[in-house]
């Protein structure tokens, strides 16, 4: 449903969150073999989320990723506007310019709901309540079944 750096940037900022809940700042090279990502994609798009100021790095030994604890939690939704924009939320389903409820398209009233459903969703959860989640979910955000 998301693009690739999407879904990769929602793995790698849950799995930071879950190390600074157990006190680490991760490093990149751990972060890209965790969530299974290609080092330099993933390199790209965290820096990315620290120019967003949704992550803060630091280098040197003790160096890594963190979230900055005196922001509020980070929105699922935050993230993925960032990167794709806002049209998934208020886009047609069809794509067209011109679909409202003036000149709906073939989609409008079934996609209506669904959209909204998902906006409320991504509004609601945060990144920081996804790391925090049992470990079983966690295990399953990053692909360790």
């Amino acid at each position: 449903m998301f693009k690739k750096e999407t879904e990769y940037a929602l793995r790698g900022l849950v799995y930071i969150s879950r190390q600074n809940q157990e006190g680490r700042s991760p490093g990149i090279s751990e972060i890209s073999t965790e969530v299974e990502t290609p080092l330099h994609y993933m390199a790209k798009i965290l820096q990315r989320l620290v120019r967003f100021g949704f992550i803060q790095s630091s280098k040197g030994k003790n160096g890594g990723y963190s979230f900055n604890p005196d922001k509020p939690d980070l929105t699922l939704k935050e993230v993925i506007v960032s990167i794709e924009g806002d049209g998934l939320f208020n886009g047609c389903g069809f794509g067209l310019k011109q679909c409202d409820e003036q000149n709906p398209c073939p989609l409008h009233t079934s996609y209506a709901p669904i959209r909204n459903a998902l906006n409320q969703l991504v509004n609601e959860e945060t990144i920081q309540n996804l790391a925090g989640n049992n470990s079983s979910a966690f295990d399953i955000i990053l692909n360790r079944k």
